[in-house]
């Protein structure tokens, strides 16, 4: 693999990662919203990745491919005194799990940190090899 070849692969997960963070970010900011006035509440979004081929030496990057809703019900909370309960007193709240949610950002956060340690590693690398030609 080329040098140059190991920017385009850190660059391509910084930038799956950095969507992965606003995803996350987004779905913890909704966590504890209630249905809306069409009856829907929020859904947890999750990215997904795929692998893509990068330069000609079978290097790989990755890319989002969707950002795929999740489907389950969301929390029903029996609270009649609510104004947005239903007929039978239940409140809807969003599917987010705020726990794995912090757990996916965690996960996210480092591969971001260790994918910018690549870049900087790789460009000090290069730095040294330049000062080696002057000498």
């Amino acid at each position: 693999m080329s040098m140059m070849n190991i920017f385009n692969v850190s660059g391509s997960a910084v930038s799956a990662q950095s969507q992965r963070l606003n995803t996350v970010a987004t779905n913890l900011a909704n966590a504890d919203t209630v249905a809306g006035p069409d009856g829907k509440s929020f859904k947890a979004r999750q990215v997904m990745f795929q692998s893509v081929p990068m330069g000609d030496k079978g290097s790989a990057g990755v890319q989002v491919t969707e950002i795929r809703e999740d489907q389950t019900a969301g929390r029903r909370v029996h609270d009649p005194k609510h104004p947005s309960a239903d007929e039978q007193g239940y409140v809807t709240y969003s599917n987010v799990n705020a726990v794995e949610e912090m757990v996916n950002m965690i996960s996210a956060s480092r591969s971001y940190q260790n994918n910018v340690e690549v870049m900087n590693t790789a460009k000090s690398l290069l730095l040294k090899t330049l000062q080696m030609g002057q000498s």
